[in-house]
């Protein structure tokens, strides 16, 4: 069973994009956004549902295989602590979409940059996955660069649909075996 983090603080859309790219890579994964003020991915029932209703035995782990995501509904990840450490449980793969890099999780966390030019990077101190975006940019600093993402598989994860194993997507799987701190 893996769980990972991941922040995109400085671009909304691969923000929202690149947990689903993440959980696309693995047979089995929930994707858990819990960002009060996150997406309205698609999709029945929340996180703040979850809380607010208690969890049934099937929404605690996977009915099928493939990605499921459970969007946030307004509620502070601190409020839904029991109900993220079950599904964790339960779930054989896990992504956890943060707000901002700035974590309490004990959850190892994958910070996610996209790659600007004119040095308007942001450089942080750890590694991180950093975004192509059609510049030729170098990553600043330690990790993996991820190529730029076609628009279709961008506009079909936004829309709820898993566009297959694509080259974009197939590299996301890297991710699951670095040492993240």
């Amino acid at each position: 069973m893996a769980t990972l983090a991941m922040a995109c603080e400085s671009d909304g859309v691969l923000g929202v994009v690149a947990p689903l790219a993440l959980a696309a890579t693995v047979g089995t994964c929930l994707v858990v956004d819990l960002d009060p003020r996150g997406p309205r991915y698609p999709g029945n029932g929340s996180l703040a549902e979850l809380v607010d209703q208690g969890p049934r035995l099937d929404d605690l782990r996977p009915s099928r295989n493939g990605v499921a995501v459970l969007r946030n509904g307004g509620i502070e990840p601190t409020a839904a602590g029991d109900i993220i450490g079950a599904l964790v449980q339960g779930w054989p793969n896990v992504v956890l979409r943060l707000p901002r890099l700035a974590s309490t999780l004990a959850i190892p966390l994958v910070p996610v940059i996209p790659l600007l030019p004119g040095g308007m990077t942001t450089v942080i101190d750890r590694p991180a996955v950093y975004q192509r975006l059609g510049f030729h940019e170098k990553a600043p600093g330690p990790g993996l660069t991820m190529p730029t993402p076609p628009r279709g598989v961008v506009a079909a994860l936004i829309e709820g649909r898993m566009p297959g194993r694509r080259r974009w997507i197939r590299a996301w799987g890297q991710v699951w075996s670095m040492p993240w701190v």
